[in-house]
């Protein structure tokens, strides 16, 4: 039996919902993950094959970027042929807005701090995405925010990112037009938690979160973790995207993991290892990477522990799936928490795999080409 999901943390905030393209966001609808492309847009072929990527790393909807005209007349054969829903991602020019709607896209981005006399084209882009079915996101980004605000405020405060926001709902409101998601970004993961909360009590439009700019790998992934699990805690976000300053796939590969942390997405292979300590008397690192490693792609709940001792070994190993409770150059093997086998340290990760397999097989898992070949014909306990 798959692992039983968690329990949820708080009850998801309450929000209307929009569909984007085939994705429903919001209204209780499970939270989506997304990511955005990095190549040039107009650049067809390159851009549908980051999309295919992005889409087997588990991305369920793409936002490009449409800077220019040569990248307007690309949206119709991208929108078209992607296997996710596409969002245009729009600055600074509102005859962009109305062609990506015309070119079919999902939805489009807007960011009201600077797209030229927005305000003064809302009834007209209202109209246009009504007719269409196209929902729009509100962006708003602390780096561009509105300067009547900044003036205001003297900086990008929680409180003039929400104000933005909420302003130029209204202007959409006043057509009737409520299709809208929003997303109020910031760098700093205290602002962000602050904004999204003061927005969440304030309206139930979705919203989509970001930490924006949120730097490499490392910095980014735990600014975006800490943001997102204070705030869908507390069940508030519809949609996420990590920002990174790496391969957007890794970007993807981070917000399933926050996801599945949290329980708010069904969990995928989850490799439990021992931060190892002088107790230790495998190399745990090695042990794990090389078993997660052999079982990347693996389409199936499964909870894999690699332990380095007797200590906690046998515990964490008995709880899981599938574990090992390494000692004294052998390792003892757990399947669904009992001892099915020892083996010599040599042969634990091979073992592991092997197995991992097997239960795959038996949850009616249909293996990738590249694990096939690595299933045993027979295991012998």
């Amino acid at each position: 039996m798959p692992p039983m999901p968690l329990p949820a943390l708080a009850e998801r905030r309450k929000s209307r919902q929009l569909m984007v393209g085939s994705v429903p966001v919001g209204g209780g609808a499970p939270v989506s993950v997304q990511s955005m492309t990095t190549t040039l847009t107009s650049d067809v072929n390159a851009t549908l094959q980051q999309i295919a990527e992005l889409t087997a790393s588990g991305c369920q909807i793409v936002r490009v970027a449409v800077p220019s005209q040569d990248d307007v007349e690309a949206l119709p054969a991208i929108a078209r042929k992607s296997n996710i829903p596409v969002i245009a991602d729009i600055h600074f020019q509102p005859k962009y807005v109305f062609a990506a709607i015309d070119a079919g896209c999902a939805a489009v981005r807007v960011n009201p701090g600077n797209i030229r006399q927005f305000d003064d084209k809302v009834g007209e882009i209202a109209k246009a995405a009504a007719a269409a079915g196209t929902p729009i996101r509100i962006g708003v980004n602390a780096g561009s925010l509105d300067k009547r605000l900044l003036e205001k405020y003297g900086r990008a405060t929680a409180e003039a990112l929400v104000e933005s926001a909420l302003w130029e709902c209204s202007l959409f409101e006043e057509h009737g037009f409520r299709d809208i998601k929003i997303s109020v970004k910031h760098n700093d993961p205290v602002v962000m938690i602050r904004a999204y909360r003061q927005l969440a009590a304030q309206c139930d439009y979705p919203l989509h979160l970001g930490v924006t700019e949120a730097g490499p790998a490392f910095q980014g992934t735990i600014k975006s973790a800490v943001a997102f699990g204070a705030l869908l805690a507390e069940g508030i976000g519809d949609t996420i995207r990590v920002s990174l300053s790496a391969p957007p796939a890794e970007e993807v590969k981070v917000g399933n993991q926050i996801l599945e942390s949290l329980g708010l997405k069904e969990r995928g292979l989850e490799i439990v290892s021992c931060p190892s300590c002088g107790r230790a008397q495998v190399d745990v690192y090695k042990l794990a990477e090389e078993v997660t490693a052999g079982l990347e792609g693996l389409p199936v709940p499964l909870r894999v522990a690699v332990m380095g001792c007797v200590v906690n070994g046998p515990g964490e190993a008995r709880e899981a799936d599938l574990g090992v409770a390494s000692g004294n150059g052998k390792g003892q093997i757990f399947v669904k928490g009992q001892v099915i086998k020892t083996v010599p340290e040599s042969q634990i990760v091979e073992t592991l795999i092997e197995e991992a397999l097997r239960l795959a097989e038996e949850m009616g898992a249909d293996l990738p080409e590249e694990l096939r070949g690595l299933t045993p014909s027979v295991t012998v306990h």
